[in-house]
């Protein structure tokens, strides 16, 4: 098959399209001939050096696809071949095939195509993982979304409105603001022109924030939480070291969180995927939560989606697909 190779760290120019060992499927796995993938910024991080792949996963990027299970091993029961499905990896997304456990695979929801699938398991698990089932969002709570125009914060957005939580968001342009009331957003912050600690402050206090920027905002988060707020940091844009006075933290008795999805152990993500199956395909299916996407490029292209991710310019995911979407 054929997948991209980051040939050293380095800029998008060192993704390359080439030939390379077909996956070997084990007994619990599950075989996918790929759609399509999406990009995420862990993908930019890997071809840079810096997050390297766990143990035994591809060495390819990409941490979720769409396709069609070619074959199975001797221990999966929960799909079989000729199944469409997309499906939440630890790497191997740029490729033609991966071989992923079957607890990380999800059928393709109503509603949505099987290209567009693959926009859905890597944010919504990171979603639902940080938000709900740690920060515990409610109904009337008020959820803060950082980076509100991309993957994570389109999605993240539409969740929080389904279970009727009051969203607020930050982005860096009228134009994104624009598609984050679009998509539910009922307070939108110019991060560039305006302080999201006033804004939220004056809106109550947030509840629940979810950040990509880690240190660069972690004081004004925990200023911007009402009492009993929860920060969860599921990105590092912003630095990874930062100083924090913790008698705020304890004033307004908040809680701080902070994961990443890709190395967690395999039972984990299958919990994860099966709530998420339980508790989000049904919003999809009703038409309420649905994929953003931005673009859609030719996998060999991945140097382009890199660089197009990398400006900031996009809203929603973008989506690299494999040449059997292309006709060759």
């Amino acid at each position: 098959m054929h997948a991209i190779v980051i040939t050293e760290p380095g800029g998008p120019e060192v993704l390359s399209w080439q030939e390379v060992p077909d996956p070997e499927p084990g007994p619990d796995d599950v075989l996918i001939e790929i759609a399509a993938t999406a990009v995420n910024r862990a993908d930019l991080s890997q071809r840079q050096g810096f997050y390297p792949p766990p143990p035994g996963a591809p060495p390819y990027p990409g941490l979720e696809c769409s396709g069609t299970v070619v074959a199975t091993g001797t221990n999966v029961t929960q799909h079989r071949p000729g199944d469409v499905v997309c499906a939440l990896l630890s790497g191997g997304g740029y490729a033609e095939r991966v071989a992923v456990p079957q607890g990380q695979v999800l059928p393709v929801p109503e509603n949505v195509s099987l290209t567009h699938a693959a926009a859905l398991p890597e944010v919504i698990c990171t979603v639902y993982s940080n938000v709900f089932q740690i920060a515990h969002l409610g109904k009337g709570e008020l959820f803060l979304v950082h980076g509100g125009s991309s993957g994570i914060g389109t999605m993240a957005i539409q969740l929080g409105k389904a279970v009727g939580a009051r969203v607020a968001c930050t982005a860096g342009s009228a134009e994104k603001l624009a598609r984050c009331r679009e998509l539910g957003a009922d307070i939108t912050i110019d991060y560039k022109t305006e302080d999201f600690v006033t804004a939220v402050r004056e809106a109550g206090g947030a509840d629940v924030i979810l950040d990509i920027m880690g240190a660069s905002y972690l004081g004004r988060n925990v200023e911007a939480l009402a009492v009993n707020g929860r920060l969860s940091i599921i990105g590092l844009q912003g630095g990874a070291r930062a100083e924090l006075d913790l008698r705020t933290m304890h004033s307004k008795r908040a809680l701080l969180s902070a994961t990443t999805l890709r190395a967690r152990p395999a039972a984990e993500k299958a919990a994860i995927v099966q709530a998420v199956h339980d508790n989000v395909w049904p919003l999809i299916a009703a038409g309420q939560v649905k994929p953003v996407i931005d673009a859609e490029l030719p996998m060999r292209e991945a140097a382009q989606a890199h660089r197009r991710l990398a400006a900031s310019d996009h809203v929603g995911k973008i989506l690299l697909l494999a040449p059997n979407r292309l006709g060759g």
